[in-house]
């Protein structure tokens, strides 16, 4: 029998110990603790330019695959970038807080013509000249508008954080589909493994056949099936190499590197398996229901949604705003009839106003109509987004227990088909039986090795996806399930 290579150990140590490290440079990746923390890493960081360089003679662990998607992949940094924008959004919003200070330097010469008696003046009128130089600062601070800016700050903070657990989510499927491509890669390479297996049994199949049809034993028709086998057996492991190579490129792929088989993974052999769950299917509903950042996104763009009507009703309402401007102004006029003095004095001015729009054509109605179908909308979309996550921990639960009864009827069949074989080749060897038995022998072993490479690496597989539905990769949380020598270990 062979040995498979899988190891869910590195999956979860993976996963919920080994990403400090990239949290520790400053990245906005691997384990988070809350929505929060990632907006405010995303607001501080930048993510890194240019593709992952791999080392094609360095064997990769998970971790480590995982680590380089988190900092190279286009979509986490894609999400990286609208989390840092939400952050510079609430910094918007925060600064209607705050009044507004205008610098003006006005530099101008006018000319007029002033009517004047003609008594004093003997054309009725004067001719003035007027340079004029004032440097001014204005003054416009909102006092008072009834929540409106509150609302906007609100909604603001609410976006961010849901910017956060969307980069959680980010990084949570990725996570998943760099770990999903990790183990298809391990299963291509179990396949190739067993192909050639099943290329030496056919070669002894027809090592067997030959050595009787020289003792006179056997027929050439014997022969040449065992030898028909055996070019089976050559194809299929080429095949295998093939789909191996492939799953190398899927896997660069997916870390972010230019797509490539030059990719070595670590190999782990005797790596225990989970034997069972740790959860019942209601505590891992109610673990989706608080851990998925998807539904604490949207249950933070509900909060968005209420505090936008806020807002809107809150334009209905008047605004007291206080204006005020200081200046030094300098003149120097001139008259073609008479003198007049030029100045330069500090001049300034001071109001206090209440704005309010009476009328505006149904804007603030229909904005008002707009924010309330927004926030019944996010309502619904995470009504069907519990729904889903429900059938989605139901289907992965599923899964799981589905893959470890299929595991085990998968062993007994690899022991079963491994006996079987050898003891139609002995009873072949001893003339007891014909050559269409050994053969019918071999295919039977050579699907049972496929069925234990697929039933193991399912197993794996659903192990990861049922922490992925309840939305617990990448957190410090104790996973799902139970391996098989966690006994051993206590």
């Amino acid at each position: 029998m062979i040995e498979y290579t899988p190891s869910l150990n590195v999956l979860f140590l993976s996963l919920f110990l080994a990403f400090s490290a990239a949290r520790a440079q400053g990245q906005c990746a691997g384990k988070v603790s809350s929505p929060g923390d990632v907006a405010d890493c995303a607001a501080r960081e930048t993510p890194r330019e240019g593709t992952a360089i791999l080392d094609p003679l360095h064997p990769y662990t998970l971790a480590e695959l995982i680590e380089v998607a988190e900092h190279h992949n286009p979509s986490t940094r894609t999400i990286w970038e609208r989390a840092k924008q939400k952050a510079r959004e609430l910094g918007l919003a925060k600064s209607a807080y705050y009044p507004e200070l205008e610098g003006l330097a006005v530099f101008g010469d006018e000319r007029l013509i002033n009517p004047f008696p003609e008594p004093l003046a003997p054309r009725g009128y004067v001719m003035v000249e007027i340079p004029l130089v004032r440097p001014e600062v204005t003054l416009q601070y909102l006092i008072f508008d009834f929540g409106k800016r509150e609302a906007g700050v609100d909604a603001a903070k609410a976006e961010k954080l849901a910017a956060g657990a969307d980069v959680i989510q980010v990084n949570q499927a990725l996570a998943f589909h760099v770990a999903s491509a990790y183990y298809q890669l391990m299963t291509a390479q179990e396949r190739l493994q067993a192909a050639q297996d099943t290329l030496r049994t056919a070669q002894t199949t027809q090592d067997a056949a030959e050595n009787r049809l020289g003792n006179g034993l056997a027929t050439l028709p014997d022969v040449l099936n065992a030898r028909a086998e055996t070019a089976q057996a050559v194809f299929d492991e080429e095949s295998a190499d093939g789909d191996e190579k492939i799953a190398r490129v899927t896997l660069t792929e997916a870390v972010g590197a230019d797509p490539s088989p030059n990719i070595v993974i670590d190999s782990q052999r005797s790596a225990p398996l989970p034997e069972r769950l740790t959860l019942s299917i209601d505590a891992l509903i109610d673990r989706a229901m608080e851990n998925r950042p998807d539904l604490m996104a949207q249950t933070l763009e509900i909060r968005s949604a209420e505090a936008r009507i806020r807002a809107a009703k809150a334009e209905y309402k008047p605004q007291i705003v206080l204006s005020g401007s200081v200046a030094q102004t300098s003149v120097w006029p001139a008259s073609d009839y008479g003198q007049l003095g030029s100045a330069s004095e500090p001049t300034w001015s001071a109001t206090l106003g209440i704005r309010w729009r009476i009328f505006d054509g149904g804007i603030r109605k229909n904005e008002l109509l707009i924010a309330e179908s927004k926030r019944r909308e996010a309502e619904d979309e995470l009504t069907a987004k519990r729904d889903e996550t429900t059938r989605e921990v139901w289907t992965a639960y599923i899964a799981f227990r589905t893959a470890l009864r299929k595991h085990d009827a998968a062993v007994a069949l690899l022991e079963s088909a491994n006996s079987s074989y050898s003891a139609s080749l002995d009873a072949y060897k001893y003339g007891v039986k014909n050559l269409v038995d050994v053969v019918t022998a071999e295919k039977q072993l050579a699907q049972a090795r496929l069925s234990s490479v697929s039933a193991r690496s399912e197993l794996f597989l659903e192990a990861v996806n049922l922490e992925f539905a309840t939305g617990n990769l990448l957190r410090n949380q104790p996973p799902a399930t139970k391996l098989q020598s966690q006994d051993a270990h206590q």
